[in-house]
């Protein structure tokens, strides 16, 4: 049984000696670091570290941040650890799935990200039911547009003139250039 570590820094600015201070006096005889953001998915040396371990091996962080992306990734990081056999350790949670109140606090960090995800699914289920029964009562969501049919006909007319610039015409409405040309536009096709 090693003790193998993982270390993250998201800046070459930072400095992981306290990261690694700590998993060398964890135990580690192997240290793999990455300089990576947290949200960045390409980590060579968590990938390598992940390839290292062996049945009966634990993988050791600092804290939980370090090795997940998001709760989800941790989870599933820490789930396919367990499937191989490999047992995982952070340091500043006090988490080690070696022992039955770790592995139970791991669970429950795990029940809460599924409880999370959803109620963020009935959020969002519930959010389009109520989008789709307002458009069924014939009002969309959004913003107002700035364009009304009524400054879209002004628009044209001064344009068809040919005594107003595009700009003088924007100007007199309210709205950009983009705005004007995109209207003229659609009237041309």
């Amino acid at each position: 049984m090693s003790a193998i570590g993982y270390a993250r820094i998201s800046t070459a600015e930072q400095n992981p000696a306290l990261q690694h201070d700590a998993l060398t006096a964890a135990g580690c005889t192997r240290v793999f670091a990455d300089v990576a953001s947290g949200a960045k998915a390409d980590r060579p040396q968590l990938a390598e570290a992940l390839d290292y371990l062996r049945p009966d091996d634990i993988l050791v962080v600092w804290q939980l941040d370090r090795l997940g992306r998001n709760m989800r990734h941790l989870i599933d990081t820490v789930n396919t650890l367990h499937d191989r056999g490999v047992q995982f350790r952070s340091l500043r949670e006090n988490i080690d799935t070696t022992t039955a109140s770790g592995r139970l606090t791991f669970h429950m960090f795990a029940a809460l990200a599924e409880f999370e995800r959803d109620l963020l699914r009935e959020r969002t289920t519930a959010g389009l039911a109520a989008i789709a029964a307002r458009r069924a009562c014939g009002r969309n969501g959004g913003r107002p547009r700035k364009m009304t049919p009524e400054k879209i006909t002004v628009a044209r007319q001064m344009y068809g003139s040919r005594d107003y610039t595009v700009a003088q015409i924007a100007r007199t409405l309210g709205v950009s250039r983009g705005t004007i040309y995109q209207h003229l536009n659609q009237h041309a096709t």
